[in-house]
């Protein structure tokens, strides 16, 4: 699949991102929120983090959502802006405050943690066709949306459905489904999530989130039969690895899929680390490389997550990070990645280009 797009317009971007970031407190050590003293102000959302990553990368990214006119709002647009994103679109709002969350240490050997909410009502949630920059919105090479923002309002669905809608010269649709149960208070959410994933053109899907949405057992393949429409389709398979279909019916069914195992990782946290993969993926797919290649560079940059605190993490530099996925099989299934291995790459990098 190559991404194209109307490049000719001054204000096209490679990706826009669409969707509610929060302000995130983590906690200053581990335990219960109730016994937590203190917290550290982070920022967090699905979307949000996808943006962040690809700007860091080097990417032309718009971030587009609502914030409420407070101290958070402000925080939010700085923070996310000073990685290289354009925050022009977004939009402030006078009556909604905006949306913050608290979460606890999670667990390495169970990933057991606590999270608590405080978003209902908030500026993004009152996203809609009519109080967003849709111009701006649509100016990209690649759209990309979670199944986050559909469930949290109407108006939110409204929008996610006209995005996913087909219109002529729509930019390429990238949708993470991002099943959150404890979001959803309408029971046909896993039915609205699979619709709006059949109108896009690049689906990512969890096995196990399959599983637990729509009750598909059959693996990878069954998964790629309830979605025939998108293009690619990419079905994470947890610690196993990733399996991308791609094609269109009836083309799709002589088309072989692709799987890459996932990298032997020592993780700091998992928190951020779908967006991560999904992240590289779009930046491989950006540039373009053979879809092997994209699952490698998706799997690396979810290790550079997980590999690190907090949502967001320093994607690995890209000449490192392009060697990584050039090599062999075996190659790949022996590397070994910790804390600190793309700080170490980079520091390589530099003691290789200093005279």
């Amino acid at each position: 699949m190559t991404v194209t797009g109307p490049c000719n317009a001054p204000d096209v971007v490679d990706v826009v991102a669409l969707g509610e970031s929060m302000v995130t407190f983590l906690p200053s050590r581990p335990g219960r929120l109730a016994d937590v003293p203190s917290f550290e102000r982070g920022i967090g959302g699905a979307e949000s983090n996808v943006a962040c990553g690809l700007a860091a990368a080097g990417h032309s990214v718009r971030w587009v959502s609502r914030v409420g006119a407070d101290g958070f709002g402000d925080h939010l647009v700085e923070e996310i802006g000073s990685y290289g994103v354009d925050v022009s679109a977004v939009r402030r709002d006078p009556a909604r405050p905006t949306g913050v969350y608290f979460r606890t240490a999670g667990d390495r050997a169970t990933d057991a943690h606590e999270v608590a909410y405080y978003r209902a009502g908030s500026a993004a949630s009152a996203m809609s066709l009519e109080n967003l920059d849709m111009a701006a919105v649509r100016a990209a090479r690649i759209l990309h949306l979670s199944g986050i923002t559909a469930a949290l309002s109407a108006d939110c669905l409204d929008l996610l459905r006209a995005l996913t809608a087909p219109r002529p010269g729509r930019p390429l649709v990238s949708f993470d489904v991002n099943h959150r149960a404890g979001l959803w208070r309408d029971p046909h959410g896993p039915r609205v999530l699979l619709d709006l994933a059949r109108g896009a053109d690049l689906v990512f899907v969890g096995e196990d989130e399959a599983e637990e949405a729509w009750g598909v057992t059959g693996g990878p393949e069954a998964i790629r039969a309830l979605l025939p429409e998108p293009s690619v389709v990419v079905v994470k398979q947890g610690a196993r690895g990733a399996t991308a279909f791609t094609g269109t019916p009836p083309a799709f069914t002589g088309t072989p899929p692709v799987f890459v195992p996932a990298l032997h990782v020592t993780p700091v946290a998992t928190v951020g680390a779908g967006d991560a993969f999904a992240a590289g993926f779009l930046s491989a797919t950006l540039r373009d490389l053979p879809v092997r290649d994209r699952l490698r560079h998706a799997h690396l940059w979810a290790a550079a997550t997980l590999t690190a605190p907090g949502d967001l993490a320093a994607p690995p530099a890209r000449d490192h990070a392009d060697r990584l996925a050039a090599l062999d099989d075996t190659a790949w299934g022996t590397l070994r990645l910790g804390p600190g291995w793309t700080a170490a790459a980079h520091r390589a990098e530099e003691e290789v280009h200093t005279p």
